[in-house]
């Protein structure tokens, strides 16, 4: 029995049902497991979805945007999105991107990895979004010449000031990178989270939205930076590995024409996510009604504030953030007591200049230089929320919730 298995309530599980059984027995029946038509599938349904609501070109035009279809790319992670994103956006040696250091570790060593620099900007006050006055603090500093990306993230499926992160990319001359990895399906007037920028990178991890188990998938409407993205994602080859098999031209046939990786999403992986992709507002809308229940319930209690709730929200985590001064105790405790409940919980997230890598490369990398982004790490907690949680069990963590504030009430 599982860790998952020995809680009342667990922290995520994924929604799989027949229908992605079937579909991976079809993949390995047919022959051909890796990157090939599952794979070019996905995309295109993928992007498909992304394109369907003209109301929202209307929008980016009224900015400024590029109003092109978005392009999608499956690959293996979000992590792996990420760098192909940057390099295509001409990050490297000598060069700096500004993101956010209330973000998962991979965000900013996406930059490490291809031998840039990272300058971090600190939270808006009332939300777990990049502030834009502190990221143009930044760029206005004798720093700001060698950035060549912004990179907010979507913080539990909330959107960021995209808006005015687009202006600045705009002002400044540098692109703007969306770590989109919680925010699909994240809806706001400029577009789907993962396409307001000039890239946008989801995560299909196994407790995200739809899953691929592992996987993620890039979106961009410029066709050039798709390109160098396709060519990269393979080994720099010229060729996909599906055309190189299925195509009456020799498979040997190819060229290398940049020192690429391999990023590839196989087709067994993709198959779960082409089914995922369908049932995907109806995992948005039971979402939804699960946080409702947590609103209607923590709104009553004091020592709870509600998480925020912008444009497009995906609702991919529920932060349940503590009013420290109404309890005894401090969060770490509150969480451990909820474990000991059988409530499966999570922290996100741990802001990174907490870790020793970026203490050490940093030396002003400090929570006294980031107060925003340590206050909420010292007051959060993400409480259970997917899409097959039954009313039972979110009333079974609400209880618990309760149970445990009143236990230690000021």
């Amino acid at each position: 029995m599982s860790d998952a298995d020995s809680l009342k309530v667990p922290f995520s599980r994924p929604s799989i049902s027949n229908e992605e059984e079937k579909a991976v027995l079809d993949v390995l029946r047919s022959g051909w497991l890796t990157t090939g038509k599952y794979t070019q599938e996905f995309e295109q349904s993928f992007s498909a979805f992304m394109n369907k609501k003209p109301y929202m070109l209307e929008g980016r035009e009224a900015e400024g945007l590029d109003t092109r279809e978005v392009i999608s790319l499956a690959v293996n992670s979000n992590t792996s999105g990420m760098i192909l994103a940057m390099d295509a956006c001409g990050v490297t040696q000598g060069t700096a991107v500004i993101t956010t250091p209330y973000t998962f570790v991979s965000t900013a060593t996406c930059a490490r990895h291809l031998g840039a620099d990272v300058y971090f900007a600190d939270l808006e006050k009332d939300s777990y979004s990049i502030d834009p006055k502190k990221i143009e603090e930044i760029l206005k500093s004798p720093k700001g010449k060698n950035v060549k990306a912004i990179v907010p993230v979507h913080i539990a499926g909330n959107m960021c000031n995209m808006k005015e992160i687009c202006r600045l990319g705009k002002k400044y001359g540098i692109k703007v990178i969306e770590d989109a990895a919680h925010s699909f399906p994240s809806e706001t007037e400029l577009g789907y989270g993962g396409t307001i920028g000039d890239i946008g990178v989801f995560s299909f991890y196994v407790t995200k939205t739809i899953t691929t188990a592992e996987g993620g998938m890039v979106c961009t409407r410029n066709p050039e930076l798709a390109k160098r993205m396709t060519q990269m994602r393979m080994h720099g080859m010229d060729r996909s590995t599906w055309d190189r098999y299925t195509s009456p031209r020799a498979s040997w046939e190819y060229d290398i024409v940049a020192p690429g990786y391999k990023f590839n999403l196989p087709d067994i992986l993709s198959a779960i996510g082409v089914e995922q992709l369908k049932k995907a507002e109806d995992f948005f809308e039971r979402r939804k009604k699960i946080v409702a229940r947590y609103n209607d319930s923590f709104k009553k209690l004091d020592f709870i504030q509600l998480p925020p709730d912008g444009q497009g929200n995906s609702w991919h985590l529920y932060l349940m953030r503590i009013v420290l001064e109404k309890l005894k105790i401090d969060r770490n405790t509150f969480a451990s007591l909820m474990q000991k409940s059988g409530i499966g919980i999570s922290m996100h997230f741990i802001p990174l200049f907490h870790f020793t890598y970026w203490k050490e490369l940093y030396k002003d990398f400090t929570p006294q230089n980031y107060p925003e982004a340590e206050q909420k790490y010292s007051q959060t907690i993400t409480i259970p929320l997917w899409p097959d949680m039954t009313p039972e069990m979110a009333d079974t963590v609400i209880e618990t919730v309760k149970k445990t504030g009143s236990e230690y009430h000021v």
